[in-house]
């Protein structure tokens, strides 16, 4: 997506202050204003430093959420304040090709032609018995040759020199050809039985342009398409699918989630969700509680590895409809009519005591926005959209760089002197 990106400064976003009743701390052992149990983080913050220090293969963040991380407004704020400090490490894990109309892809533009269909784990796209699905939360799949999907870099500092593939292998499959710069690699994707496989094609040079393009009419399925760089920096993936709520990433393919996981290797995995499930009619926090817990298992168990994790709570987020907002208890007015979901408190309070029994971090979004009802605030100043939930580019890279900070912070508490 071709588009100016307004940095604001650091020392505007440090000073919101916690939410009512939350006392500042630590943030290492226990929770300071924002940030909780960042001593869960300590392999990720060690990453960090050895990358500032000796460089090597680039740091990888992947978050998986809802609309606020499919949109990208809060993950380009604060992937843009990671390349200000760590340099440039790729735009990461994406979905193949252009999933639905308006996706989002902040420093690069995503394309494809019109002869791919889609599955996801949530929306229109969703088909129960559909095509496998992995972490990006949505596959495409092509029965024509001349089919293609690309990713382009909106400027030559968003260049890359490695892409990884990730595709169905299946008896009958197609052939497909990726493409990097100058680099061609012909990929058989016809098997005995049907696993995941991910490609990886490098250059010796920067490159703007990616691609793979079916070669014949057999069955070709993509779950997820990467840009990297080789060596230094961070990237930063946002998979977001918008509607969703954690308990729909258990439509997507454990073989295939796990291939990619192992592949694309996070040093710190990021859920974000908490805002669809805190609007519920019908969710209980019990319900919400068993999911997180068990996705939180899954993830791990998929990984392979002690990757650390970071919870990031729901924001606060209004409604003008009284009945929408009265899911868990009688609500309390915000201003002009305005009420927040009082579900969502019970869920943010859930997810910080299930971050600390399971060792991981949490993020508290909402202290970081004021508190109850400073979605309102925040819409006044021009910080988000009027529907009081979603944040528009300012206001995302605010809570980004909010997030950076902390991170920075925490790390610095227990940096080597």
């Amino acid at each position: 997506m071709r588009a100016a990106f307004a940095l604001l400064a650091l020392a505007t976003i440090a000073g919101a202050g916690p939410a009512a009743g939350q006392q500042a701390g630590s943030a290492w052992e226990g929770c300071g204003e924002r940030l909780c149990y960042a001593q869960n983080l300590a392999p990720f913050f060690a990453r960090l430093g050895e990358s500032r220090r000796d460089g090597g293969e680039p740091v990888r963040i992947i978050q998986i959420g809802d609309s606020h991380t499919a949109g990208d407004m809060i993950t380009n704020g604060w992937r843009e304040a990671l390349r200000e400090r760590y340099g440039q490490g790729g735009r990461g894990v994406l979905a193949a090709g252009r999933p639905y109309a308006g996706y989002l892809t902040w420093g690069v533009t995503a394309s494809q032609t019109a002869g791919w269909e889609v599955n996801s784990i949530f929306g229109r796209g969703y088909a129960n018995y559909g095509r496998p699905i992995g972490i990006s939360g949505f596959s495409q799949t092509a029965r024509a040759a001349g089919e293609s999907l690309g990713v382009t870099a909106d400027a030559p500092e968003q260049s890359f020199d490695r892409i990884i593939v990730c595709a169905i292998r299946e008896p009958g499959a197609g052939t497909v050809t990726l493409r990097l710069g100058f680099e061609t690699e012909r990929w058989a994707l016809d098997a005995p039985e049907r696993t995941t496989e991910c490609r990886t094609l490098d250059s010796d040079y920067p490159q703007l342009g990616a691609s793979l393009r079916t070669e014949d009419d057999r069955i070709v399925t993509v779950t997820s398409f990467a840009t990297m760089r080789r060596q230094g920096g961070v990237s930063l993936s946002n998979l977001g699918v918008s509607g969703s709520q954690l308990v729909h990433q258990a439509r997507s393919t454990d073989t295939v989630a796990q291939v990619e996981l192992r592949t694309y290797q996070p040093d710190l995995l990021v859920f974000a969700f908490g805002t669809n499930e805190g609007f519920s009619q019908q969710l209980t926090p019990a319900s919400f509680e068993a999911t997180l817990r068990a996705q939180v298992t899954r993830f791990r168990q998929l990984m392979g590895r002690d990757v650390p994790i970071l919870l990031i709570g729901a924001p606060d987020a209004n409604t003008r409809n009284r009945g929408l907002a009265d899911n868990f208890g009688a609500p309390v007015a915000c201003a002009e009519g305005w009420y927040t979901p009082t579900l969502l408190a019970e869920l943010r309070t859930l997810q910080r005591r299930v971050a600390r029994e399971m060792g991981l971090a949490f993020w508290d979004w909402n202290a970081a926005m004021g508190g109850r009802c400073s979605a309102h605030d925040w819409r006044t100043r021009d910080l988000m959209r009027g529907d009081h939930v979603h944040f528009n580019q300012a206001g995302g890279a605010r809570i980004g760089r909010m997030i950076f900070a902390d991170l920075e912070r925490a790390a610095g508490e227990r940096a080597p002197r």
